[in-house]
């Protein structure tokens, strides 16, 4: 491994009876050390807003509801800029056993980010560590079935991968050679764990992210995973207790710049530019994130008075109304099944909070029609519109 610096170093290797040249990235903590100036005012806004949300969990009277669907809104975010086409709509209908508009792969490819993270946080909370390990495990997960099925899930790759081109040769990255691997990858993990010193969370995510991404360990899911990465890490070291933070969304924004980033990192060693942007956007997001909670409590605690007045419909309306803040999608059959009441009950609940303005019909026919929590989804939504 080449000493420490900013940058790294090429090596050629064979691919298919043709040289190419790889890029191996050096070894965590690289050198020089990040200048701080014009970062530290930057790091300290970032925490203290990253603070507030965390406390702000508190704002909801089950803030289950809001990460169940945040999860959701990053796992659609994070696969669209892969390339898949679903919507947040397209996702839920697939979770209710309905036809969505796009290909079942695109959908299922974000079904399986949810369950991804969901295993990843599970396996924290048990006590297991951010680890190499545990990566491997949320990977397995990633590309379960659909079209990541064939490129070794659970493993890191033993042959070498590219990125952009129809082969190495002509590629826009080629990353390290399988050979490597384990060597950068044992590094990074040691570097998560501050072996080499402590190191802010911020920080760490931020650097953290680029490394993964350069190393590329997986055939396939590395953008995918390495923006889940972040959010785990926050949550392993106590700066979130629950996952409300994703990045993909301003990532998606910016891809273009992102991808920019983290070429200019690895070919001049820009990591203050690098750090500045990660942090501008965890206090962008953040601040998002903070004014959706508030505007969930806002709406729920509206439309909750709305059913208040009415008279001997209310109990029935409110049971129906709590059913949709958890799922925002449903139908008369499932909602009479979770429930324990009647269809007609339903049916009758269902037009009470129509006519009240608080959910209306998804789909056009009679059987099995879908109704959406209209406000909700719109907030829930926002910004989701698939990269065309």
């Amino acid at each position: 491994m080449t000493k420490n610096n900013r940058t790294g170093h090429y090596v050629v290797t064979s691919v298919a009876g043709e040289k190419v040249k790889a890029f191996v990235p050096s070894e965590l903590p690289f050198s020089p050390v990040l200048d701080l100036k014009n970062i530290a005012p930057l790091l300290e806004k970032a925490n203290h807003v990253l603070g507030q949300l965390d406390s702000a969990t508190s704002l909801l009277p089950d803030i289950s509801l809001f990460i169940y669907f945040y999860v959701r809104k990053e796992a659609l975010l994070s696969s669209q800029i892969e390339g898949t086409q679903s919507s947040f709509d397209d996702l839920l209908l697939y979770e209710n056993q309905s036809i969505a508009s796009v290909p079942v792969d695109d959908v299922e490819e974000v079904s399986h980010y949810v369950a991804g993270l969901q295993l990843g946080l599970k396996r924290m909370q048990e006590g297991m560590p951010l680890s190499l390990r545990l990566i491997k495990e949320i990977h397995a997960i990633l590309l379960r079935g659909g079209r990541g099925s064939s490129k070794q899930p659970g493993e890191f790759r033993r042959s070498q991968n590219w990125i952009g081109g129809t082969r190495p040769g002509n590629a826009a990255f080629v990353p390290p050679p399988p050979n490597q691997l384990m060597d950068l990858l044992g590094n990074m993990e040691l570097y998560m764990h501050d072996h080499y010193g402590k190191v802010p969370t911020l920080l760490k995510a931020a650097i953290t992210h680029v490394q993964f991404e350069t190393i590329h360990p997986f055939l396939d899911g590395n953008g995918r995973l390495g923006r889940l990465l972040i959010t785990l890490l926050l949550c392993a070291e106590g700066m979130l207790q629950e996952p409300v933070l994703y990045l993909s969304l301003y990532l998606k924004k910016h891809r273009s710049h992102y991808y920019d980033l983290l070429n200019q990192v690895r070919t001049k060693g820009v990591w203050e530019e690098w750090v500045i942007f990660f942090l501008e956007g965890v206090i962008e997001i953040a601040s998002e994130s903070l004014s959706s909670m508030k505007q969930i409590a806002t709406l729920f605690a509206n439309d909750k008075q709305k059913i208040e007045q009415l008279k001997r419909p209310k109990e029935s309306a409110m049971k129906v109304f709590n059913y949709l803040q958890t799922k925002a999608i449903c139908s008369i059959p499932q909602a009479s099944k979770v429930l324990g009441v009647s269809q007609p009950t339903v049916t009758a609940s269902l037009k009470h909070l129509q006519e009240l303005g608080i959910v209306s019909p998804l789909t056009e026919n009679k059987r099995d029609r879908l109704f959406g929590y209209t406000a909700y989804l719109q907030i829930l939504s926002k910004d989701t519109d698939p990269i065309r």
